[in-house]
């Protein structure tokens, strides 16, 4: 007889609770479609407001893909920032997200040996445990942040996926780690809307992607094939070919 998962459940009150000192206010809701539209639609949106869900019906991913994760077994939540930095810099925020998670959850164990793939694919290995949804607003941007927490393998939406669980991370509840994450956040944002370059030094020192020869599929259907040599503070990937991407899929070749 199969003995079903019993999984914690996201607790609102105690996730606020925890974070009382902060501009975050995080409402948690069961199912929705996802937590980016939901906050995306919502009336009077404030900086610091964070939607998370038990379940996503039609969670979203970069370049349109789409992002699955059966109840609970993961940490999916979208969340409104107004960065105090020119729009014309906003491109960086996708990194400093992914260099926030890093930060966030080796605080909570710091075995985590995570690494991050241009943009901000959170890796272990060569396997992707977390995503990142960046979408601007007239006046912000909502960050959607989908972290696979106890994925067993059977559950993992593809092959090069992993979770925290099978990577023998200590903390498993999502009542902890939601408030690590944006405390975590807030820190380095603050850090960057206050012209500090320490958290772009502690990206490229956490990035997989540079020394690598990499294929950079474009938007527009093209293919680049060269070194990664580097990482502006706009968050482009430098090429040793002279090229500089801002958006695109990278593949790392060796």
């Amino acid at each position: 007889m199969e003995v079903e998962m019993v999984r914690e459940a996201l607790n609102e009150s105690a996730i606020n609770a925890t974070l009382h000192d902060s501009y975050w206010r995080v409402s948690v809701f069961e199912s929705v479609t996802s937590t980016q539209t939901e906050l995306s639609t919502k009336e009077n949106l404030k900086n610091g407001d964070v939607f998370v869900a038990e379940y996503q019906s039609a969670g979203r991913g970069r370049l349109d893909r789409t992002f699955d994760a059966e109840k609970s077994s993961a940490l999916l939540f979208s969340l409104y920032f107004e960065p105090k930095r020119s729009k014309s810099e906003w491109s960086a925020i996708p990194l400093l997200t992914g260099l926030s998670l890093i930060n966030g959850l080796t605080k909570l164990d710091e075995k985590l040996a995570a690494k991050l793939k241009w943009p901000n694919d959170l890796l272990v290995g060569e396997k992707k445990v977390a995503g990142i949804l960046v979408e601007a607003k007239e006046s912000g941007v909502i960050i959607g942040i989908g972290l696979n927490v106890e994925m067993s393998k059977d559950e993992l939406p593809v092959e090069n996926a992993t979770s925290l669980a099978i990577e023998g991370f200590s903390e498993f509840d999502r009542n902890k780690i939601l408030p690590a994450l944006l405390k975590s956040i807030a820190f380095t944002f603050g850090l960057w809307e206050s012209g500090s370059s320490l958290p772009f030094e502690q990206y490229r020192q956490a990035s997989s992607t540079l020394g690598k020869e990499v294929e950079v599929h474009l938007p527009s259907g093209q293919i680049l094939k060269s070194l990664a040599v580097g990482i502006s503070e706009i968050g482009e990937l430098q090429l040793a070919d002279g090229n500089r991407v801002n958006v695109g899929d990278v593949i790392h070749i060796r």
